[in-house]
């Protein structure tokens, strides 16, 4: 009758008969919110102050100075604007960064985003960040969402970074665009393949950033799930409707914003 995901995702359990069933499917929306928004800040902090490059000049003992990007009133374009992207908005809006959302439909005076562009218009709108931040769900709509088109109207100083699903980004193409600068950088915490095979060229390259999808995982996190999960049950117990419905169709808790 109720099946939980402990995790935001749950494109793993979608399969044709849970859709079409009577099952009501929860998972664990909310917990993960602000550790991704803050693991996402820091990583737009490392590409604009070259923490990367500073700890392998320090491993090589090499003083070199150099100028830094300034984060303040640089530009941050936020796809999937639920919980977790509305989170990262607000943390990057706190820092100083002009943030717009890319959801299913647009919008103006969103409480978050401001702005919220269409998905289906991702390439038309990508020239305008300097940081382009995957959040959204893994859904027939979102799978591929960054292709060769997306990759190509960014800014070769733009740095993209995935915290959503690794099958939101064609990863040949991603590649290409950083062998040639056609983008900057990358910061990655998902892969199509987890964990990424050791012969993979991401591993090796310098303006990649690889993280094994722990970005939510802070310390105590697995207590939390459990502590929302309880609740659930006991909902569920006393006859009550279950916090944190997944819409089967959708592939996500749907929200009123």
């Amino acid at each position: 009758e109720w099946v939980h995901v402990a995790a935001a995702g749950v494109d793993a359990m979608l399969f044709e008969d849970l859709r079409r069933s009577d099952v009501v499917l929860t998972n664990a929306h909310g917990v993960f919110d602000q550790p991704i928004a803050e693991f996402v800040l820091a990583s737009v902090l490392a590409q604009d102050k070259q923490l990367h490059l500073s700890k392998r000049l320090q491993q090589e003992a090499v003083w070199q100075h150099r100028e830094l990007t300034g984060t303040h009133g640089s530009r941050a374009l936020v796809v999937g604007t639920g919980g977790i992207g509305r989170a990262t908005a607000r943390l990057l809006r706190a820092v100083g960064l002009s943030v717009r959302g890319v959801g299913r439909t647009a919008r103006e005076d969103d409480p978050d985003f401001g702005t919220v562009v269409p998905s289906a218009e991702l390439a038309e709108h990508a020239g305008w960040a300097d940081h382009l931040v995957l959040a959204a769900p893994l859904t027939d709509q979102t799978r591929d969402l960054v292709d060769g088109a997306v990759l190509a109207a960014m800014k070769p100083s733009a740095h993209l970074v995935n915290v959503g699903r690794g099958a939101l980004v064609d990863e040949d193409a991603l590649l290409q665009a950083l062998r040639t600068g056609q983008i900057a950088a990358a910061s990655l915490d998902v892969f199509r393949e987890e964990p990424v095979p050791a012969s993979h060229p991401f591993w090796g390259m310098e303006n990649v950033h690889v993280s094994a999808h722990m970005s939510g995982d802070i310390r105590g996190w697995r207590n939390t799930l459990a502590l929302q999960f309880h609740g659930n049950l006991q909902r569920w117990s006393a006859g009550e409707a279950p916090e944190n419905v997944v819409d089967k169709q959708r592939g996500y808790v749907s929200s009123s914003v």
